[in-house]
This record gives structure tokens, C-alpha cells and sequence, in this order.
């Protein structure tokens, strides 16, 4: 795999994950969420711009708690007062980034940290970047004071966030009093999930406790991955006046540092393993967010579902409705009386059938008024029918969208009240039904084109033959009981024998079915006009359709390359400290007692078997002392609660306590 590839696939997630958006308050969506924003900046502030320039320079951010001593380390490290440290907390101010001058054209481009701005004077803004040249710093290396992870302003811990996941090298900073606080804990297990290259910095440690306190620290780092990290201990000391520990307290940082810069294999070790890590964690979080995207999609489509289903019912019940004789009882059957002869005369219909017939057609022929009434009867009743659907569909929807998490969401953000029928509906009602009362009419006129039919419907009126049309589409005496049969039901029967006199039997049976289905294809389209004021509310929700496959998709293309590949996973790591420095512990000042305990007294632990005597030659790895104390190898047993004994040869120094459970403690050969 080219580094080309990777970076296209890299865009490809880095586009799908910009689009990601969860506006339903659903489990796991806000985690997402932030992964997702978190992710995307990571790729824009560190992995894009960091594949683009393998051979960039180091930036080794320099992270921790709230006064925790960043600035004053910082400042210690160059020798002077780049980074001024905050008096009043919480502060807020640009981040500081010191680099070498001949590095000055990478950091001031938006390759790195698009986002921020840049600065070269102090400034109280968070979005700013201050750049600091410092000739003194190693070339290839520079360091970025970053705010405090655990500050109240949530601002200033966002932008430690996003500066930590931008860094090559975590200098994370911590003391004595609160290298077990929760927050810092939660960056460093970040960290060591994503195998990124870190060294810790455990300032302010008793003179007493230089022990105790960095053995039990390794422990908790071992125990969460990060035993291979380097820990760098600085005793409790006074500053000088210009703010600055004293030389020998951060030689040995300076001195691993300036060792990183120097070495191109060991710079690139560092940058590739965080790279690396920084792109397995992407694969590792990615899912979640899929995950959350399936969540609100699934969700709103069954929103969507249960209201289809609604106005389907609806619909389903209206098509029923207006062909089981349901329309053909109260004011429509009188109108239709009234059109067709009295309800007396209809008791005797059986026996009077010829003479029913032939008032039918004196109707037809003579009161138009009468089948007017009866046509506006049947606007009537339908529209009654109508009506009390539309509002049961718009009640069946609300009851099931409140009963779901992700449907009271979306009725709470609407502005339109989706618990009744629209404003707008009893207006579309009236219409569709005077619309398909105009179908059956031009289905009347367009029936008798030829001169023999028209000529009869002429005679006895288009209202009358429509009328009479439409009470055979009614026609199904399921609905009516008792007396209502019998007279709704003859009326109608002699209705079809009528128009089939007209028609024929055929023409009348098609005629009757093609008016039924336009009012049914209107009553369907009514509804789904109804129906459309729902997808109107998911749409905006804001959730688009199919994110959760292009993310997926892009995923999975990313996995497949790194499989195939793995080169970033087989490059070396951050590499151990070597060599013992000759350097003595700083002489403390004056005003405190004096330091008896070297500078780097520093424990980082290693599984192997416990209870090994004094001075045992059996080890299962071979820590190596350094500038920063005792560091063991990544491949290291990991055995919860044990610890690694040095051998005598294996160290420039003198082993204290090596039967100590906490550790063990190295001083210096030569103090």
C-alpha cells in the first residue's frame, strides 16, 4: 500500500465521517457524535498533514492537569520564558508552540492545526496559535505548551483534546499530588489504546517519596498499557527568579528529547508508531459511529413506518366504508327516497317493482332539485366518513410516535400540530369529493358518446344517471341491517336495472368499477397528502439517508488496506532510553531542606516472576538505564502487580532495595 492510497482512503473516511450527523438524543448517539467531530479533526490536524510530510518535524505536545507545571517545564526546557504560565485559573490563552527557526515554515501553514490561527505575540484566544522561534531548540523538533485536560472551561479542555491527538510525542505532565486523578488517567488510557508515544513527566515529588511515589505510578501505567512509556521523575525544588526549575532537573528530559530530534530512525519511530496507532484507532472507533447512524436510521424509519401504516389503514378503511352500504343510511338513504319515490311507497317495492321503475324515470326526468339534494347527502356523508379518518390516522400516529423515544423527539420539534388532521384537510376533503363527483359524471358523458346512449341519458338528465351511479357503487348490503336492506338495498338494485336499461350489464358493472377506483385512488392520494406532513417532520431531523453505508464502505476499504499492507504497524517504536547521564541531582535552594535523591529516580515496572532475592541474575527482560530511569522493553510480560528486577549488570548505577515490592530504586553511579 502507497502512502497515496492510504491518504485516499484516509480522505474518503474523513469526508463520510464530515457527514455524519446524529440529531436524535438516542444511547450511544452523543459518544458518537463527539467520536465522529474527534475524528475528523485528528485526520485534518495530525494524519493527513503528518502522511503528507513523513520527514516534518517532531511535535511533542506537552499536556496534564491544572497547574501541573506545563509552562514552567516548557520554560525550563528552553531556558527561558516562551510560554507564560497562568496565575489566575481558569486561564485562557493561545497555545504556545516553540520550534526551531528553520522549522518555521512547516508549523506557520495550516498543514498542521488548520483550525487555529497564527500569532507571533501573545495572545488570550484559544483559537490562536502562538509560534515562538527558539535557535536553541534541536532542528526537527518542537514543543506545544497545550491548556490544562481537566479545565473548567470547557473550551480550554476541548483544545487540549484536539492538540494532544495532534502530537507525535505526548509529554504528558502530572505531579505528585495528582498523578492519580481521573482526567489525566482518562488522556493517558486514550493513549494507550491508540499505542501512541508518550513519556510522563511526575513533577513535584517529595524528597521523601522519590521512591514510593514514582514506583506506584509505573505500576498504574504498566498496568494500563503504558509500561513501556518512559516516566521522568523531578523532584520538589524551588524556581528561580525568572520562574525556571533548575538546569539539572530537566536535563534528562532535554537530553531524550534533543537524542529524539538528532536521530532520524528514532524521530521516525515515534511518528510512526503514533501515526499508526492513530489510524487503528480510527478503524477501532469508526463502528460506533456506523453503529449510531444504523440507531437513527432505523429509528426514523420506523417513525416512518407507523405512520404509512396509519393512513394506509386509513385508506384501507375508507375503500370499505364507501362500498358496504356504510353511505347508504341516514341522510343519504332519505335523499335518495325523496329522489326515487316516499319511504311508504318503498315498502311495497317487492310488488310494485314496474311502477318503482317508472317514478325512477320521472325523477330523472323531472326533479332536478330532489337529485341535487341527494348528490349534496352523499358530499356530505363521505366528507363525514372522511373527516373522522383523517383525524383517527393523525391520532394513531401520535399515540405510536410517543410511545417511541425517537418520535417524541421529533413531535417536540416541530411546529406543526401532527396530533389531528391538517388545517388545510376539511378544504381537501370537500374537494376530492366534489372532484370525484365529477369523474362520475364524465364517466356518464364519456359513456354515452354514441348517439343511441346519449340520447337516453339526455332524456333523463347526466345529475340523475351520475346519481344513480353512484349508489350502485355503494352497493354492498354488508354494512345495513333489518329494514335498512330492504330499502336501501331494493332502491339500488332497481338503480343498476335502470342504468344497465342505458348502459347494458356490462357497460354498467365497468362503469362502476372505474368509479370506484377513482374515489379510492383520490381518497389515496388525500392521505398521502396527510401523510407527507410526517416526512416532512423526519426531514427535518436532519438525518440523511445512507450515511451509515458510505462510512461502512469506507471503513471497510481502510481495514482492507492495512491488511494487505501493515507497514506502519511493522515500523519500529519509540525507542528506549540509553545511556547513563553523568549529571548529579540539582543542589536544592537555599530555603528548602536538602535533596538527598537523584533526579531521575524513576521505576517504571515490568512483569516477572515476584519474589526473586536480592541481586537474582534471572530476569525475563532487560531494562536498560537511561537519562530518565529505568525503562523495560515493549514485549515485556504484563502480569498484573509484579515487577521487574534488575540485574546489577544490567544498569550504570547502584540497585537500592531490589526485594522492595513497590520496585526498585537506582541511584546514580556516581552520587
Amino acid at each position: 500500500m502507497s502512502t497515496a492510497t492510504l491518504v485516499e482512503s484516509l480522505t474518503q473516511l474523513r469526508q463520510a465521517l464530515a457527514g455524519v450527523r446524529l440529531p436524535l438524543t438516542l444511547p450511544g448517539s452523543a459518544e458518537a457524535d463527539k467520536s465522529a467531530r474527534e475524528m475528523v479533526a485528528q485526520l485534518d490536524d495530525y494524519i493527513l498533514p503528518r502522511l503528507d510530510r513523513l520527514d516534518a518535524p517532531l511535535l511533542a505536545v506537552i499536556g496534564g492537569s491544572t497547574g501541573a507545571g506545563k509552562s514552567t517545564l516548557v520554560n525550563s526546557l528552553i531556558g527561558r520564558v516562551v510560554s507564560r504560565p497562568g496565575v489566575i485559573r481558569p486561564t485562557t490563552r493561545s497555545p504556545v508552540l516553540v520550534h526551531n527557526p528553520a522549522d518555521l515554515d512547516f508549523f506557520s501553514s495550516d498543514r498542521v492545526l488548520p483550525g487555529l490561527a497564527r500569532s507571533f505575540d501573545q495572545a488570550n484566544d484559544s483559537s490562536t496559535l502562538q509560534l515562538v522561534a527558539e535557535p536553541t531548540l534541536p532542528q526537527g523538533l518542537a514543543l506545544l505548551d497545550a491548556p490544562d485536560v481537566d479545565s473548567v472551561v470547557s473550551e480550554n479542555r476541548a483544545l487540549a483534546s484536539q492538540l494532544l491527538a495532534a502530537a507525535d510525542l505526548w509529554l504528558f505532565v502530572t505531579t505528585a499530588a495528582r498523578y492519580a486523578d481521573a482526567v489525566p488517567w482518562e488522556y493517558l488510557q486514550a493513549a494507550a489504546e491508540r499505542s501512541a508515544a508518550v513519556a510522563v513527566v511526575l513533577q513535584r515529588v517529595p524528597p521523601a517519596a522519590m521512591h514510593e511515589v514514582p514506583s506506584h505510578l509505573g505500576r498504574l501505567m504498566l498496568e494500563r498499557g503504558l509500561g513501556n512509556s518512559p516516566l521522568f521523575a523531578v523532584p520538589e525544588t524551588t524556581t528561580d527568579a525568572a520562574g525556571l526549575l533548575p538546569d539539572a532537573a530537566v536535563t534528562p528530559i532535554r537530553d531524550w528529547l534533543a537524542t529524539l530530534a538528532a536521530d532520524k530512525a528514532s524521530r521516525q519511530a515515534v511518528v510512526m508508531q503514533t501515526l499508526d496507532g492513530a489510524i487503528g484507532s480510527l478503524t477501532a472507533r469508526t463502528p460506533a459511529v456506523v453503529e449510531a447512524l444504523q440507531s437513527q436510521s432505523s429509528s426514523t424509519a420506523q417513525l416512518w413506518s407507523d405512520a404509512k401504516a396509519s393512513y394506509a389503514e386509513a385508506s384501507r378503511t375508507m375503500a370499505v366504508q364507501t362500498a358496504d352500504g356504510t353511505l347508504l343510511r341516514g341522510e343519504v338513504l332519505s335523499r335518495w327516497q325523496d329522489f326515487v319515490g316516499t319511504g311508504e311507497f318503498m315498502r311495497g317495492v317487492e310488488q310494485k317493482i314496474g311502477w318503482l321503475r317508472d317514478r325512477i324515470f320521472a325523477a330523472i326526468r323531472g326533479e332536478a332539485q330532489k337529485a341535487e339534494d341527494a348528490k349534496v347527502a352523499v358530499q356530505s356523508g363521505l366528507e363525514v366518513l372522511l373527516r373522522e379518518e383523517g383525524d383517527a390516522a393523525a391520532e394513531r400516529v401520535e399515540n405510536a410516535w410517543m410511545a417511541n423515544p425517537a418520535g417524541r423527539q421529533v413531535l417536540q420539534r416541530t411546529r406543526t400540530d401532527l396530533s389531528r388532521a391538517s388545517v388545510d384537510y376539511p378544504s381537501a376533503v370537500a374537494k376530492v369529493i366534489r372532484d370525484w363527483q365529477g369523474d362520475v359524471l364524465e364517466l356518464v358523458s364519456v359513456e354515452g358518446a354514441d348517439k343511441k346512449t346519449g340520447a337516453r341519458i339526455m332524456a333523463f338528465g347526466v345529475n340523475g344517471v351520475g346519481l344513480a351511479l353512484m349508489m350502485i357503487v355503494f352497493l354492498n348490503t354488508g354494512g345495513l341491517t333489518g329494514a335498512e336492506v330492504g330499502i336501501a338495498g331494493g332502491t339500488v338494485v332497481l338503480a343498476q336495472r335502470f342504468l344497465e336499461a342505458i348502459f347494458g350489464e356490462d357497460g354498467v358493472r365497468r362503469m362502476a368499477k372505474t368509479a370506484k377506483d377513482a374515489l379510492d385512488a383520490r381518497v389515496d392520494a388525500l392521505m398521502a397528502n396527510e401523510l407527507s406532513r410526517y416526512q416532512s417532520a423526519l426531514d427535518a431531523v436532519g438525518l440523511e439517508s445512507g450515511r451509515d453505508v458510505s462510512l461502512q464502505s469506507a471503513l471497510d476499504r481502510l481495514r482492507s488496506e492495512r491488511a494487505d499492507d501493515g507497514a506502519l504497524a511493522a515500523a519500529p517504536r519509540l525507542p528506549a532510553l540509553e545511556g547513563a547521564p553523568e549529571e548529579r541531582a540539582p543542589e536544592p535552594a537555599s530555603e528548602t531542606p536538602a535533596i538527598a535523591a537523584p533526579v531521575a529516580d524513576v521505576v517504571v515496572p515490568a512483569a516477572i516472576e515476584a519474589g526473586l532475592p536480592s541481586g537474582a541474575a534471572e530476569v525475563t527482560t532487560q531494562p536498560r538505564l537511561g537519562a530518565g530511569g529505568i525503562v523495560f522493553p515493549s514485549d515485556a510480560p504484563a502480569e498484573r502487580g509484579t515487577f521487574g528486577v534488575v540485574p546489577a549488570e544490567a544498569v550504570e548505577g547502584t540497585i537500592i532495595d531490589v526485594d522492595d515490592p513497590q520496585g526498585v530504586r537506582v541511584e546514580r553511579a556516581d552520587g
